[in-house]
């Protein structure tokens, strides 16, 4: 082993090499696979409720999902928020396709701030609505989510204006469609209000 290499291994330093560079992104891609934390997932169980990523997976066909900015990280600060900046940002974003159709899709994952939505949250769903409007492919909203993430201002009700306006711009474009599966508070009402198709759990 080099020097280099052992720089790279010492526990608690920065990998200095490709190889540990490599095995830090991997360990990072599994953190945002597994999420926040064993309690957010068993806490969400608990409600007979699925996570985003097990609401994904029974919606597309097996092994289809290809994941947009799944390390998205906000950048907001105040209220402790800079102390708590997990991956995914609190929704998960990509395509896939159901029965062999590209379909796009987005859901909130609520055990990330419940789900809230901020200003990279924000930004992660209007980039899959501007794909699917592009691709002409219809596009699922899976909501669970609290509205906005307050503790950010305005920036997140900016965000749901963007969202609200990329609403407008693929009606009777693309098909859009809304399931509501959980406490839907504010944009995360008012969004599916404007989609073709909204499917709520009792």
């Amino acid at each position: 082993m080099t020097v280099l290499d052992d720089a790279a291994s010492a526990p608690g330093d920065e990998p200095t090499d490709a190889r540990g560079r490599v095995a830090e992104l991997h360990a990072i891609r599994e953190q945002a696979l597994r999420g926040p934390s064993d309690k957010a997932t068993e806490a969400q169980h608990a409600k007979g409720k699925l996570t985003a990523r097990e609401r994904i997976e029974l919606l597309l066909d097996e092994g289809s999902f290809n994941e947009v900015e799944q390390l998205r990280r906000h950048r907001a600060v105040g209220f402790g928020l800079e102390a708590k900046k997990p991956y995914t940002d609190g929704v998960i974003t990509g395509w896939g396709t159901v029965e062999g159709r590209t379909v796009f899709v987005y859901a909130h994952d609520f055990r990330i701030f419940g789900g809230a939505l901020g200003e990279a949250h924000a930004t992660k769903i209007h980039k899959i609505m501007d794909m699917a409007i592009a691709a002409g492919a219809p596009l699922v909203s899976l909501n669970d989510g609290a509205g906005a993430r307050i503790q950010e201002g305005v920036s997140a009700l900016a965000g749901y204006g963007g969202i609200f306006q990329r609403n407008t711009k693929a009606s009777g474009v693309i098909p859009q469609i809304s399931v509501m599966l959980g406490p839907c508070a504010g944009g995360a009402a008012y969004s599916p209000a404007l989609t073709d198709f909204v499917f709520m759990v009792r």
